[in-house]
């Protein structure tokens, strides 16, 4: 062990000694007119904005899709490298992501890019080339660390906190050297990724900080002069301040909280602000956000589903247009701007990540295989069997890209640079909102007159529209499912989901009343284990739903009596979504009629991975029926209960 740690000092110590002096790491900015330009979208100035702001874009997967034939073109449609189209834009900062080793035996490529530290050094010095620095997002793992995982990689998993000190030590200093003798100009150094939750595999506080510490002192005696970034995720939580508080506690020396901010799930941008600015007010550091993205489109062009579709389980802030990115981009730079001489700057998610080319879907899936250009390959199944395992294949933000489908770069691009002048631009309609309804089954479908319109200077207005003619009738008494109409509305092709669903005798299903009396929830184990949760993200339908999680054991009840049933047979089912219920957990739901208890068992497998428990048959003479679900599991445990059906079965 001595000689191991002899080796790893030698090695950090030379790494530091070939690093030559630099300045301090700030983006550089061309110098821009201040005047308003004519434009196709509209973009207010941002007048708050330092010279060096950090104008981002997080291009990680940019070799393993050009690798699978993606071509990028200019905004003069030629032919030309997508990183001198984002300088072009005023991107001035590239961030790349690094893995330890993403690969299988034979040397197949988990996927996602097959990112290490040998593709943030092509990448870095291609940026250089166009003026633009470069940030290295360290994983410190084999692949996606995030707060669902943070999975020590493979040749660390049996090593103790100290050894895994070690090796991120020599690791960090190496991948650093490697990355800036390819010609990469590197300002800022991220020290994990989305570390909410936990950190190389390890998840107890002082673990997780001697660890982050330790890659953050590799990264200041290779360069003082390189910014160091810790990153963390769900500011609606609010939770950034006791994590800053355990980086200070913990004495780990950094210089930027990074957070991640997507409307869809994240909160508002003035609780973002406030996050931050408390944060660096309290403790002096400076902030910025490491992630973002905007969808402009719900079309999925490469097979894979999208994040963000068409069911609305997410906050909807912005439309799904150009011209919705570049309000998006602007509102999030305009807020971090705000925090002063605090703010870093901005960096919008994977901007280049399209469909790659391809016949056939299939042709396509291989080409994700071979070059990685897919989030996750079949190979990562070894190191991730549980998501990647199960979920491998493309990209499920293509829509969310900054380029269309056919590589050509969106308007929506040029934000970086409007946002330092202003744009003039007519005001216009931008784009209809869909249409969603929920009916019982046999029940009259009536379509609205009116659809909303969004203008692109953010006022709506309500426009008449024209349907396609449907036996309305006929959908109502179809087989329960989702139905669409299509509609014209001001010459914009609009659409109305129509949720057809089954009558239901309980009261208050799924929780949207603010009266919850009917609703009987008693805790077993002690402490508050549950709340009705206003966050869409975690309902199955709506914004509400009924959350639990306890940091000890988990074991409670909500059930409700329903009266007045007529006599017959009744089905029972809810929609359940949940994780880290350890074995010897005990989920059902229940219904009691006549003195008889009938149960269904279910389990949860993760976020939005939705179970639907049924009783198909449960006769009942009386008209009376406790129908009811009972969760009993470790602490740690947690999930969402939603939608609860009663209805009757059809002869």
């Amino acid at each position: 062990m001595k000689k191991l740690l002899a080796a790893l000092t030698a090695l950090l110590l030379a790494c530091a000694a070939c690093a030559p002096a630099q300045t301090p790491a700030e983006p550089s900015a061309a110098p821009v007119s201040s005047d308003p330009v004519e434009a196709g979208v509209r973009v207010e100035k941002v007048d708050s904005l330092s010279p060096d702001f950090a104008m981002g874009a997080d291009v990680s997967s940019l070799l393993s899709l050009e690798e699978s034939g993606v071509v990028y073109y200019g905004f003069d449609g030629q032919q030309q490298d997508a990183l001198k189209t984002f300088s072009e834009a005023g991107v001035n900062y590239i961030r790349v992501r690094v893995w330890v080793d993403p690969f299988d035996a034979n040397g197949n490529g988990y996927g996602g890019g097959d990112c290490t530290a040998e593709t943030a050094a092509a990448i870095g010095a291609r940026a250089a080339e166009h003026g633009m620095k470069l940030l290295v997002d360290f994983h410190y793992s084999d692949f996606w660390a995030d707060p669902s995982k943070q999975q020590a990689p493979k040749a660390w998993a049996d090593f103790t906190v100290e050894q895994k000190a070690d090796a991120i030590t020599a690791y960090t200093a190496e991948s650093l050297k490697t990355i800036r003798d390819a010609g990469a100009d590197i300002g800022m150094v991220q020290i994990g990724n989305e570390t909410t939750t936990g950190f190389c595999g390890e998840k107890t506080w002082p673990a997780v900080y001697q660890l982050i510490g330790a890659g953050a002192a590799a990264v200041r005696a290779f360069d003082p002069n390189i910014l160091i970034a810790v990153h963390f995720t769900n500011p609606e939580d609010g939770k950034y301040k006791n994590d800053a508080f355990l980086l200070d506690h913990y004495k780990v020396d950094y210089d930027v909280i990074a957070s991640s901010y997507y409307p869809y799930w994240h909160g508002t941008l003035e609780n973002l602000v406030s996050e931050l600015k408390l944060v660096a007010d309290t403790y002096g550091k400076k902030v910025m956000v490491a992630e973002t993205a905007w969808a402009y489109t719900l079309e999925d062009t490469d097979g894979h589903a999208n994040t963000i579709g068409e069911k609305p389980n997410y906050e909807k802030q912005y439309s799904f247009t150009v011209q919705g990115q570049a309000n998006e981009i602007s509102s999030v730079i305009r807020a971090v701007a705000s925090l002063g001489d605090a703010c870093v700057g901005v960096f919008y998610w994977e901007p280049a990540w399209i469909a790659v080319p391809a016949e056939s879907l299939e042709a396509r899936k291989a080409l994700w295989e071979q070059y990685g250009s897919g989030w996750s390959s079949s190979y990562a199944s070894e190191y991730d069997p549980k998501d990647a395992g199960v979920y491998y294949g493309g990209c499920a933000c293509d829509n969310q890209a900054l380029f269309d489908a056919t590589g050509h770069p969106l308007e929506s691009l040029k934000t970086f640079s409007y946002v330092r002048t202003g744009t003039v631009c007519p005001v216009k309609v931008d784009e209809v909102a869909p249409v969603y309804l929920t009916v019982r089954r046999n029940n009259p479908i009536t379509l609205p007159e009116t659809v909303t319109a969004a203008n692109n200077d953010g006022t709506t207005a309500e426009i008449p529209v024209v349907w396609e003619s449907v036996d309305l009738d006929k959908i109502s008494a179809s087989e329960i499912g989702t139905y669409s109409v299509a509609g014209t509305a001001d010459g914009f092709p609009v659409t109305c989901y129509i949720d057809l669903v089954e009558e239901n005798y309980i009261d208050n299903p799924s929780f949207e009343d603010a009266d919850t009396s009917m609703w009987v929830v008693t805790p077993i184990a002690s402490g508050i284990q549950t709340d009705f949760q206003n966050k869409k993200m975690d309902a199955h339908s709506g914004n509400m739903s009924l959350h639990f999680w306890n940091a000890d054991a988990v074991e409670w009840k909500a059930e409700q009596v329903v009266e007045n049933l007529k006599p017959g047979n009744y089905r029972f089912t809810i929609s359940a979504q949940g994780g880290d219920i350890a074995e010897g957990a005990e989920l059902y739901i229940y219904a009691i009629a006549d003195g008889v208890t009938y149960t269904m068992p279910f389990a949860l497998n993760g976020w939005v991975s939705w179970q639907q428990p049924v009783i198909e048959s449960i006769p009942c003479q009386s008209g009376n029926m406790t129908v009811g679900v009972y969760i009993k599991c470790a602490g740690g445990g947690w999930g969402t209960v939603d939608d609860f059906l009663l209805n009757p079965v059809t002869p």
